[in-house]
C-alpha cells in the first residue's frame, strides 16, 4: 500500500526536532518499509552506499543498547531504533564490481564508465584528498542517508532523534557488527510525547553563508 505522505517537504524539514522521549505507539510495518525505501535514495559518491542499519526493535535488544548510550531513556521508549553504520568494505574490487553490475542494470554505467569506476575509485581511497581516512568517508555519506530518512519519516508524521552519545566499542560488541563497519549514529523512530521539544533557532543564512571566498558577504 502506498504510503500517503502527512506534511509536505518543506513543513517536514520546519517542523522536524529531535524527540528526547517516545509513545509506545508501533511504526505501522509499511511506514517503516517507506521510511527505509526512501531514505536509501540518498547519494553517495560513485553510487557506492557505504551505509548499513541494523532495525533493533525487539525490547531486549534495545535494552542493551540502552547501556552502551548512557541511559538514555529514548533508547526504550522509541519502537525502532536504528543503528547507522559506515562499511569501509567498499573500497575492495568485488564491491566495486557490484556497484558496477548494479549501475549496468539500470543503464546508468556503460563499459566506458565501468572502467573508469575501476580506475577512479581505488585511487580515490589510496590519496583521499578531500578526507583523512575511510571512515571519515563511509561516515559522512552515511549521515546523508541518516538525513534523508529523518526528512522522510516526518513527512509519515515519524519522529527522530539522531544521536552521537553512545560507546561505540560496547555497540559493536553486542550487535556482533564486524571490524571494517564503523557505528556512525542511533537513530531512534516513533511518536514523540508532547509537549514537543522548541525549535532552537538556527544562524542567518548571511552570518554562515559567503560569497566567492570564505567571509565575504552573501547578499541574496
Amino acid at each position: 500500500m502506498e504510503q500517503q505522505t502527512i506534511l509536505d517537504l518543506k513543513d517536514a524539514i520546519e517542523q522536524r526536532r529531535a524527540a528526547r522521549s517516545f509513545r509506545s505507539e508501533p511504526i505501522p510495518e509499511a511506514t517503516l518499509s517507506e521510511i527505509l525505501r526512501l531514505g536509501l535514495m540518498a547519494p553517495s559518491g560513485f553510487n557506492l552506499q557505504p551505509w548499513r542499519f541494523i532495525v533493533v526493535r525487539e525490547q531486549e535488544n534495545k535494552e542493551k543498547l540502552k547501556a552502551c548510550a548512557f541511559n538514555q531513556r529514548q533508547i526504550t521508549e522509541a519502537p525502532v531504533v536504528l543503528i547507522c553504520c559506515g562499511d569501509r568494505t567498499v573500497a575492495k574490487p568485488e564491491y566495486i564490481e557490484t556497484i558496477i553490475n548494479m549501475g549496468k542494470e539500470t543503464g546508468a554505467v556503460n563499459d566506458g564508465y565501468a572502467d573508469v569506476m575501476r580506475q577512479s575509485i581505488p585511487q580515490l581511497f589510496e590519496y583521499h584528498p578531500s578526507f583523512e581516512s575511510i571512515e571519515a568517508w563511509t561516515n559522512r555519506h552515511t549521515m546523508l542517508a541518516v538525513a534523508h530518512i529523518m526528512i522522510v519519516a516526518k513527512s509519515l508524521g515519524v519522529d527522530s532523534c539522531p544521536m552521537e552519545g553512545f560507546v561505540a566499542a560496547q555497540v559493536k560488541e553486542i550487535f556482533q557488527i564486524p571490524t571494517e563497519i564503523d557505528v556512525c549514529c542511533l537513530l531512534p523512530l516513533g511518536y514523540a510525547t508532547e509537549p514537543f521539544k522548541h525549535y532552537g533557532g538556527r544562524f542567518p543564512s548571511e552570518q554562515v553563508c559567503y560569497s566567492e571566498t570564505y567571509g565575504q558577504t552573501l547578499r541574496l
